[in-house]
C-alpha cells in the first residue's frame, strides 16, 4: 500500500501530502502503481510531497544533524576562511546576508536573506573517466571539524540513493521506463546546501521586512530536505496565499524544481517556497536548521518536453535548455547578484502574492 494521506486541501486546510514509498523497491505492481499515481498527483497539484519509508536510518540523521551544529558553531571568522573564490563556484561557506534567494526569479528584494549555509557537491574528480568541466564540478571545501567529512558524505550517498529512486518513480508516473531519467543523470550536479537560521544576538523581536530565505523555486530536478520541526518555510498556492509548512515525523519533504517543470512541460509543478525569519509564538527569532540535497541532473543534459506532456497540435511552453545554462542563470542571481530575466511567470506570481 503506498499509505498516502493530506492533500492540497483537508477538511479546508492546506496540506502537503504524505507519501510511503516503502512498498517501491521489490514491491507488487498493484502497490508500486499505486505509489506512481499518488506522486503524480503530489507532483501536478502541490510540487511537494512527505516521503515516508524512506529507509535512512535514525542514526544517520541524527549524526549529520550534529555535524551540521558542530560547523555553524565555529566562530564566523572561521567560517569565513572556507568561502569559495568566486560566487559562481556553488561550494563552501556563505555568511549571513550575502544572498538574495528572490533574485533568481528576476524579484529584487528589500534586504538580503539572514541565513548562513554551507555547500558540498559532485566534484569532476567522482568521474575520472569522463573529463567533466571544473566550472560545473568543483572540488569540495571541507572544514577541519572532527567527524564533519564522514557524516556528510554519509547523508550524501543516502539522499543521493533516495533522489534516484524517486526519479524511477517519476518516470514510472509519467508512463516511461523506470530507467528513463538515467541518461540524464549518470554525471548528476549534485549538491548538499546545509542552511543555518541563526538566533540574533539579544531579545530581537521578529522583523517582518526582512526573509530568513527569500521565495523561490528550486533549480533542478528533485529537493530532498531534512528540516527541524520549526515554523519558517511557506509554500505558496493558486491563489497568491502562503502556507506553513512541517515535516511530519519520520518523513523528508521532497519538493520538484524547474528542470522537472520544464520536461513534464509543466504538468508538474516547480512550486515557489520561501523561508520566514523563524519565531516563536511571542515573535522572538529562534535558531532553525534544514539541508536540502538537490538533485539536479548532468550539467550537459538537454532538457526538452517529454512528448506525452505536450498536448497534440501545440508547442512546448519552454524552448530547449541545457542543466548548466539552467543552474548558470540562476546562480548568478541567488549568488552573484544579477536579476534573473527569465523567470516572469514565478516572478508575476511573486509580485501578486506581495501585494495581497
Amino acid at each position: 500500500m503506498s499509505g498516502t494521506t493530506g492533500g492540497a486541501a483537508v477538511g479546508g486546510r492546506f496540506a502537503v501530502p504524505v507519501v510511503d514509498i516503502s512498498g517501491w523497491s521489490g514491491g507488487p505492481a498493484a502497490g508500486r502503481a499505486l505509489i506512481a499515481a499518488d506522486v503524480d498527483r503530489a507532483a501536478s497539484t502541490v510540487g511537494f510531497l512527505q516521503v515516508r519509508g524512506h529507509g535512512i536510518p535514525e542514526g544517520v540523521e541524527r549524526d549529520f544533524a550534529a555535524a551540521l551544529d558542530a560547523f555553524f558553531a565555529l566562530p564566523l571568522e572561521e567560517k569565513k576562511r572556507l568561502r569559495p573564490p568566486s560566487p559562481g563556484v556553488n561550494r563552501g561557506y556563505t555568511p549571513p546576508r550575502t544572498e538574495q534567494l528572490s533574485l533568481s526569479l528576476g524579484v529584487p528584494a528589500a534586504a538580503e536573506d539572514l541565513f548562513e549555509a554551507f555547500n558540498v557537491g559532485s566534484e569532476a574528480t567522482s568521474y575520472p573517466g569522463l573529463r567533466l568541466p571544473e566550472a560545473h564540478y568543483p572540488a569540495n571545501i571541507w572544514p577541519p571539524v572532527p567527524g564533519f567529512r564522514s557524516a556528510v558524505e554519509e547523508w550524501c550517498g543516502r539522499a543521493g540513493a533516495l533522489a534516484r529512486r524517486l526519479t524511477g518513480i517519476f518516470a514510472r508516473a509519467l508512463g516511461l521506463a523506470e530507467d528513463y531519467f538515467v541518461p540524464f543523470t549518470d554525471h548528476s550536479l549534485d549538491v548538499l546546501r546545509m542552511n543555518h537560521y541563526p538566533p540574533p544576538e539579544g531579545d530581537l523581536v521578529l522583523d517582518r521586512g526582512r526573509m530568513g530565505m527569500g521565495a523561490h523555486t528550486d533549480y533542478g530536478i528533485v529537493t530532498v530536505l531534512w528540516a527541524d520541526r520549526v515554523a519558517g518555510l511557506q509554500i505558496l498556492d493558486d491563489r497568491g496565499g502562503w502556507h506553513d509548512v512541517a515535516p511530519e515525523p519520520g518523513c523528508l519533504l521532497v519538493n520538484l524544481g524547474d528542470l522537472l517543470a520544464r520536461w513534464t512541460n509543466d504538468r508538474w509543478r516547480s512550486t515557489l517556497h520561501r523561508v520566514l525569519p523563524p519565531a516563536d509564538g511571542e515573535g522572538r527569532l529562534v535558531r532553525r536548521r534544514s539541508a536540502a540535497y538537490f538533485h539536479d541532473g548532468n550539467w550537459d543534459a538537454e532538457i526538452t518536453a517529454l512528448p506525452g506532456c505536450v498536448p497534440v497540435g501545440t508547442e512546448p511552453r519552454y524552448p530547449p535548455t541545457t542543466v548548466g545554462r539552467h543552474l548558470a542563470e540562476k546562480l548568478a542571481g541567488s549568488r552573484a547578484g544579477r536579476l534573473n530575466a527569465n523567470a516572469p511567470r514565478d516572478a508575476a506570481r511573486l509580485r501578486r502574492a506581495d501585494n495581497g
